[in-house]
């Protein structure tokens, strides 16, 4: 019988545990749970018999992908997965897949929450600004970009996006101006929210020239990674300017030095929060066992990301 592990240091919600229960069961395997651990030596001797392990932001190091002797596959219930050591992975011949979409909607409503939140002083009681007819520039228009764009309509944004890999007609049907130039959308929009992973080519990508050319009142929104941002330059742009405004979901390492000088023009959220909505703790998770499920049935490796 094949053995399936969830391993989540931040536990999915009971229902959703109870659906991949269902998945994996009604396919005749075994279900596991590894939660609310605090060693990382538990989930080493955790994958030690399994077949499939199922993680959140859970870090799948080297070690890990060694005690897994049966492990075939590993899915990040999420978009992200540099939490998961891919070469590793790919040595040991264990395919990793991530969930895309699961959590779109979860990160961009988050974006607009943190967004106003900072326009209106952090609700201080002292006069902010609107997001109607401002323009906001997308970043990466993959499944999060895209509901980030619908639901900019709604607030009455000009909507820019920026990505190499997405054709511009599709941007234009969908009603957004596209750009040919990452410089470009930096310099036309007021607000610019980033959705590109963190990988050799974007790791600090986000840097003075880009950031520099943003317009007076600039916000630059991150429900990406905190390694996409050169931190120097954001600290310098702080320095220059004091019209400009960061928002993020994951804490920079330079936290402490903007507490110092800029409070009341950042924001950050206490932990990572994008897929934290009971919607997205479930779509995620179940997709992730179905997809475990039709991989071993199928050999489904649609969602393979090494």
């Amino acid at each position: 019988m094949r053995k399936v592990l969830v391993a989540t240091d931040k536990p999915f919600a009971a229902i959703a545990v109870k659906g991949i229960r269902q998945i994996v069961e009604s396919a005749g395997y075994e279900l596991l749970l590894l939660e609310k651990y605090t060693d990382p030596t538990d989930l080493i001797k955790a994958v030690e018999q399994v077949d499939a392990m199922i993680v959140r932001s859970d870090l799948v190091t080297p070690e890990v992908i060694r005690a897994g002797k049966n492990l075939k596959i590993v899915v990040r219930a999420g978009a992200g997965y540099d939490n998961i050591d891919l070469p590793a992975s790919t040595s040991a011949g264990v395919v990793v897949m991530n969930t895309p979409g699961q959590n779109s909607n979860a990160v961009a409503e988050l974006v607009f929450g943190m967004m106003v939140y900072q326009i209106r002083n952090h609700f201080n009681g002292s006069s902010g600004t609107e997001l109607l007819g401002k323009t906001l520039g997308l970043h990466a228009y993959g499944n999060v970009g895209k509901n980030v764009a619908r639901i900019a309509k709604g607030f009455g944004m000009e909507v820019y996006a920026f990505d190499p890999f997405v054709s511009a007609d599709v941007m234009v049907k969908d009603g957004i101006k596209p750009v040919d130039e990452v410089q470009e959308l930096y310099t036309k929009c007021q607000f610019v929210s980033l959705h590109i992973p963190a990988n050799e080519k974007t790791k600090k990508s986000i840097d003075y020239d880009l950031l520099s050319k943003m317009p007076k009142g600039a916000t630059l929104i991150n429900t990406a990674r905190k390694e996409v941002i050169c931190e120097d330059s954001l600290q310098k742009v702080f320095a220059e300017r004091d019209d400009f405004r960061y928002v993020s979901d994951v804490a920079p390492d330079c936290l402490e030095a903007l507490k110092e000088k800029f409070t009341g023009r950042f924001f950050v959220t206490p932990k990572k929060m994008g897929a934290q909505t009971s919607e997205a703790n479930v779509n995620a998770g179940l997709a992730a066992a179905k997809q475990i499920v039709e991989f071993f049935e199928k050999g489904d490796v649609r969602f393979k990301v090494n």
